[in-house]
């Protein structure tokens, strides 16, 4: 191994010994917003894989790999039962990411979509609106008041993702994903929902970005994404860690072309202390196993959100 090589393996090895520390700290933040609530804390870790698409054919592949996710369980110590999603169908949603032509949220590290569920060909209820902040420092991603100024109901949610590194495969890195969701009649009327002004008041946080008078949002790169999602089973990795694992397709409404594949993990937690040290230690040596297991299924250096903004070339700035 040449000198060269070998410094860069060392600076990978001190990266990763920098997100094992973030990840067991995974819940730590201290603060207040500006009215004197308490800084929200994480209450989710997920773990995704950003996978090829052309590995998704059909429902048949699906199964197919959860045969992966079967191998690198038992090897890791983790249980994976998939009883309760025999014969479960795909669920079908409709995305769409929406921004300022010049991507002015993604490149400040904001995230705004539309997801409907369709069930039958037909929509069920009514859209949901997303929206984050995601970053890959704690406190910025926490000190970030997403909470919203509408009417209705809405849900916050703060996670921790873990992602593969971004040069190899047998690793993660950390982003914190800040998020409110709610459904569009939860939104306050207006004449012209896709006006930046209009969003900012219901989104506050995104006032500092000072859009102009007649600022519109509109659909990143004309891109309606089709989302097929299979849920494949639930992992226990012990001391009352459970996830439920997915995996999912995205592809071009219409024309159908496919775009990229994930399988995630999640595993939701009130108190940091739940966290127990071994059973975070199977849920990264699992994480890693599944990685060598999938080899070349895996794509390194990229979210299912940089890939749609990145359709046309000219990426934007993403903090992903």
């Amino acid at each position: 191994m040449s000198k060269k090589e070998k410094k860069r393996r060392k600076e990978q090895e001190k990266e990763e010994k920098k997100e094992r520390k973030k990840l067991k700290q995974v819940a730590e933040s201290a603060g207040t917003y500006s009215d004197g609530h308490p800084l929200d804390e994480v209450h989710y870790l997920e773990c995704k894989l950003i996978l090829k698409a052309d590995r998704f054919t059909s429902v048949k592949s699906f199964r197919q790999f959860a045969d992966f996710v079967r191998h690198a369980a038992a090897r890791s110590g983790v249980e994976f039962d998939t009883s309760g999603c025999s014969g479960v169908t795909p669920q079908i949603r409709e995305v769409l990411f929406l921004d300022t032509p010049d991507f002015r949220l993604y490149n400040n590290a904001f995230i705004l979509r539309r997801r409907t569920l369709y069930e039958n060909g037909f929509p069920v209820g009514e859209p949901e609106i997303v929206f984050k902040f995601r970053h890959p420092d704690l406190q910025t991603a926490a000190e970030t008041d997403v909470r919203p100024s509408i009417p209705g109901p809405h849900l916050m949610k703060f996670k921790a993702e873990a992602l593969p590194l971004k040069e190899r495969l047998g690793g993660f890195r950390l982003l914190y994903s800040h998020t409110v969701q709610f459904p569009m009649s939860s939104a306050p009327d207006s004449e012209n929902r896709r006006a930046a002004r209009e969003i900012a008041k219901a989104l506050p946080v995104l006032e500092k970005l000072s859009f102009a008078g007649d600022e519109q949002v509109q659909l990143v790169n004309q891109m309606i994404v089709e989302e097929v999602l299979q849920d494949l089973g639930v992992l226990d990795f012990g001391k009352g860690i459970a996830a439920k694992g997915s995996a999912s397709l995205w592809r071009s409404r219409g024309e159908h072309r496919s775009l990229v594949g994930e399988f995630s993990f999640q595993t939701r937690f009130r108190r940091r202390d739940e966290l127990h040290k071994k059973a975070l230690h199977r849920v990264e040596t699992f994480f890693v196993a599944l990685q060598e297991a999938l080899g070349e299924w895996v794509s390194l250096s990229t979210t299912k959100t940089g890939i749609v903004y990145q359709l046309n070339g000219n990426p934007p700035t993403a903090h992903e």
